[in-house]
């Protein structure tokens, strides 16, 4: 067998799928801007919010806290935090919606802005922030805002609170139909319902093949191929290029390719990606052979759909969506986190302590003594912002993974 080069292995390590979703969502982002030429109504969505309804009514879903992502990619970030300050929003504010809020008088932001919405719709399954954040919205642009309201889930989903989420998603459709002018076609719903499912799964068998070792994919590769089944979940397109993108892993894996050069730690992480760092992040654990294999961020859209019904997508999905990782109590986190470090074999565990996500943040020095006790698995928390640039200490957080790596490392001797 021929010997590759430095070189050539480098060529091999990079995910050829990228150019594609590159291109899936300029198209995406396009169709969305020219909407209201082409007879088409906008609506913005929060990331966890039921988006199967608006593609069944034909309405193209847009996602202010997608846009807050690539603001922070694009290190856009402080700019837009601080003139959303100077608007009197305070810097303790989430920096998704701080940059949000700023962008719309501005059309700021890498894309120039995101198209106006004809209406919003905010589900609270993720944060308490994202109800204020679309009511500023609301009132900016003069649209209607429908709220779904998911009750907390401490121990389990009572039965009183699967009814009360499922009598809103019914509400839900009835707003659409309003908005939209027109009836929901049931039999449409049912088959892009069928579509999220498959998507779902898809997108999880993706995730499932960093369980192989060496990994052909780590969690910094996810973050970025995560945006379709937020986006286009229920689609034609999710299915096509997650399709494509899991055979692309599995043939890395029959080639033998790994993402990262020579893995000798595997990572677990937690909370949201820092964006504008997550090169970084990833080169740095990757000197020290470490592969970030998985992480709770981008398996919340696939770790809920042993819920889902195909066949009575509606009201299961009301349960699904009130099911979230973050809509959840820390003992039913630790679960979570319990079945990943075993299906992953991860040798750490790397927290972000994210200081705009309270409720992902919130609990977290509880989980790793949790994580500790019962696993022993060593745990680094970086304290850092996922888009606001002020609150990352680089020579800091480059100090403190170091120290966690040198302890991995005499861990395994």
């Amino acid at each position: 067998m021929a010997v590759r080069s430095e070189a050539e292995m480098k060529e091999a390590r990079k995910i050829k799928s990228v150019k594609r979703m590159k291109q899936i969502m300029t198209e995406y982002y396009i169709d969305a801007k020219s909407a209201r030429q082409n007879g088409k109504k906008v609506a913005w969505i929060t990331s966890g919010g039921p988006v199967e309804p608006l593609i069944a009514m034909d309405v193209i879903p847009v996602y202010p806290e997608n846009h807050g992502a690539m603001i922070g990619a694009s290190k856009m970030g402080v700019d837009l935090c601080e003139k959303a300050e100077a608007m009197g929003y305070a810097r303790d504010l989430c920096s998704y919606a701080r940059s949000d809020i700023a962008c719309a008088p501005l059309n700021g932001g890498p894309i120039g802005g995101l198209p106006e919405p004809d209406f919003l719709v905010c589900c609270n399954n993720i944060c308490g922030t994202v109800l204020k954040w679309y009511e500023v919205q609301a009132r900016y642009f003069k649209v209607p805002l429908f709220i779904l309201d998911t009750p907390f889930i401490h121990t389990e989903f009572s039965v009183e609170a699967k009814n009360y989420v499922k009598r809103q998603m019914l509400e839900y459709i009835t707003f659409l139909e309003e908005q939209c002018g027109k009836k929901m076609d049931m039999d449409r719903m049912d088959q892009v319902g069928r579509l999220a499912v498959q998507g779902q799964r898809l997108w999880q068998e993706v995730l499932d093949t960093t369980t192989h070792s060496p990994a052909p994919m780590t969690a910094f590769d996810a973050f970025f191929h995560l945006a379709l089944i937020v986006t286009l979940r229920g689609t034609q397109t999710v299915i096509d290029y997650y399709t494509d993108l899991r055979d692309e892993m599995r043939q890395r894996i029959a080639d033998g390719i790994g993402i990262v050069p020579e893995e000798k730690y595997r990572l677990l992480w937690d909370n949201l990606p820092v964006w504008y760092k997550t090169k970084w992040l990833s080169d740095k654990f990757a000197a020290h052979g470490a592969c970030l294999v998985a992480d709770t961020y981008t398996s919340a859209w696939s770790g809920v759909v042993h819920l889902i019904d195909e066949n009575n997508f509606i009201e299961s999905a009301a349960i699904a969506y009130s099911s979230v990782y973050i809509n959840i109590s820390i003992d039913m986190m630790l679960d979570t986190l319990r079945k990943m470090i075993t299906k992953y074999r991860a040798d750490g565990l790397v927290i972000h302590s994210n200081r705009s996500c309270k409720p992902y943040s919130l609990g977290q020095y509880d989980l790793q003594r949790m994580v500790m006790k019962e696993f022993g698995v060593p745990s680094l928390i970086i304290e850092a912002d996922m888009v606001d640039e002020r609150n990352f200490s680089e020579s800091q957080i480059e100090t403190r993974i170091d120290a966690f790596m040198e302890t991995l490392a005499q861990k395994e001797h």
